[in-house]
């Protein structure tokens, strides 16, 4: 006879799997939204339609979910010696190995689904995405400075944008850098440092944990340089966007997201100084804004031209 299903089962489940992919943390997939809807505006010279603004949030929403389910499988035995990390589902054997990379790829599908009723270019590019998001969670164990791994992760989106609406069919599956503007590459290369700041930020939590079990971060490697580091990352990330989209973006209220997004430094200092483990969340927890700002000032700045 098959064992009865033990009542409220289904609902334990579904709350472990939730929180395996942080849904009660949103600030991870915002930190990825946001540029990447910036992008999405510029490439398509204001809204971009629905239909790419929905491919795009929840594509978003959905890897960066997956991704989740892959670092915490490949971490589990490293992250039961963090505070922050210990108990984590897969950590502490709640959702199974096995579980949680079924979800990963069932979210990966989903999004690849998404990514799908777009064009071919933006498909090809979304392989590079999905390779380096499997690769992120190893980086920490080979690399100094594993967050500029996963600023190049978190720096897809922008070209997938561009691509997305400036792509043809003609551009071929595997259509490479030749197929976005060079506009792409300074947006790139301004998140990338952007990330930078915000995971040394992350990082300056778990570095007393992380120093113990050999675990490689940029605030391991930076030491008392951490702090400024991250805010000459963070003034580079916010001038490189401001110049770049000097002859894109056209309005006063795109420079007023600038200097907003420049006070908001000037606060993370004030958080991160000090280098307490709770300033240093606190101030990981709340880049989303900086990104929201400067998305909302294209955004309306595109609205009102």
């Amino acid at each position: 006879m098959s064992q009865p299903v033990e009542p409220g089962l289904f609902r334990r489940k579904w709350a472990l799997y939730l929180s395996l992919i942080r849904w009660n943390r949103p600030a991870g997939w915002l930190l990825l939204l946001w540029p990447t809807l910036s992008a999405l505006w510029v490439a398509a010279d204001g809204f971009p339609g629905w239909h790419l603004l929905t491919v795009f949030t929840l594509g978003t929403f959905l890897m960066r979910s997956a991704g989740c389910c892959i670092n915490d499988v490949a971490d589990r035995d490293f992250d039961r010696h963090v505070k922050r990390t210990a108990g984590r589902p897969v950590t502490t054997g709640a959702v199974s190995v096995k579980e949680a990379l079924l979800l990963g790829a069932l979210l990966a599908l989903l999004a690849f689904a998404l990514v799908l009723t777009t064009n071919a270019a933006t498909v090809g590019w979304s392989f590079g995405a999905l390779a380096v998001t499997l690769v992120y969670p190893y980086a920490k164990r080979l690399f100094s400075m594993p967050q500029a791994v996963l600023g190049v992760a978190f720096s897809f989106g922008i070209p997938m944008a561009f691509s997305a609406v400036q792509g043809g069919e003609s551009a071929g599956l595997f259509s490479g850098p030749t197929s976005v503007p060079p506009l792409v590459w300074a947006l790139v290369l301004g998140n990338l440092l952007w990330v930078l700041a915000y995971d040394t930020e992350y990082a300056m939590v778990d570095r007393d944990d992380d120093l113990l079990i050999g675990m490689k971060t940029s605030a391991i490697t930076l030491g008392r340089l951490d702090v400024p580091v991250i805010l000459l990352c963070y003034l580079l990330f916010i001038s490189i966007w401001a110049v770049a989209l000097l002859q894109y973006v056209r309005g006063a209220i795109f420079y007023v997201a600038i200097v907003l997004a420049f006070a908001q430094v000037a606060w993370h200092y004030a958080l991160i100084r000090s280098r307490s483990r709770e300033g240093c969340f606190k101030a990981f927890r709340l880049n989303h804004w900086l990104g929201f700002v400067l998305f909302a000032g294209l955004a309306a700045t595109y609205a009102l031209a």
